[in-house]
């Protein structure tokens, strides 16, 4: 008698912006199935907005479900595969769930499967969605009473010398990270300047 093939358990992960990075939920993820006897075979990861369904991550790992490829799907937090609002939230889920693939979330902290699993999902989802959009009223918020004052908005412009440094640092080998804590600017700051002008990728 043979025995069934372990099932294949996939994880997505996204961050807003490429000055963020996955190691975070990956560890998270990575430590949960550890401690439940399982092991994540798949990655799929997006550098994109929760406000869109669009990404083509998500989109291939969606694809793979479908095909049947995989049987548990891992996220940080339901809030990676959207925030857009409780009616693409059930309806990713849902569609992942009709093709056989369970859903673990590591922080959320209630169950994604049984008869209350939908109104967890939509609880979730509409505060998703509520704290997008209050985050950005607050910006506008915070934008217009700055721009009345004749006040900049955002961080002051890198001077030419940080930018210098910026560029010498990174042929250094130093980290974006490090970059910017040794010059004084955000991280997404020093990246883009590293993009200007085709420098190689460093680490973040």
């Amino acid at each position: 008698m043979t025995s069934e093939p372990p099932a294949i358990a996939a994880a997505y992960i996204r961050v807003s912006s490429r000055s963020q990075d996955y190691a975070y939920q990956r560890h998270a993820i990575e430590s949960c199935a550890r401690g439940r006897g399982e092991l994540v075979h798949l990655w799929y990861g997006d550098v994109a907005t929760g406000s869109k369904m669009e990404r083509p991550k998500l989109r291939k790992l969606r694809d793979d479900i479908r095909a049947g490829k995989i049987q548990r799907l891992w996220v940080w937090r339901l809030d990676r595969l959207t925030r857009s609002g409780i009616v693409d939230a059930v309806s990713c889920i849902g569609e992942i769930r009709s093709a056989g693939c369970a859903i673990q979330s590591v922080a959320d902290g209630f169950p994604l499967d049984g008869p209350t699993a939908d109104l967890y999902i939509a609880m979730i989802a509409w505060a998703a969605q509520h704290e997008r959009e209050k985050l950005r009223e607050n910006q506008q918020a915070a934008r217009l009473r700055m721009e009345q004052t004749g006040r900049h908005w955002g961080r002051p412009p890198a001077t030419y010398e940080q930018r210098a440094l910026v560029r010498e640092l990174a042929t250094l080998g130093y980290s974006v990270r490090k970059i910017a804590r040794e010059v004084g600017l955000s991280k997404s700051c020093c990246w883009n300047i590293l993009q200007e002008q085709g420098e190689q990728k460093v680490a973040s």
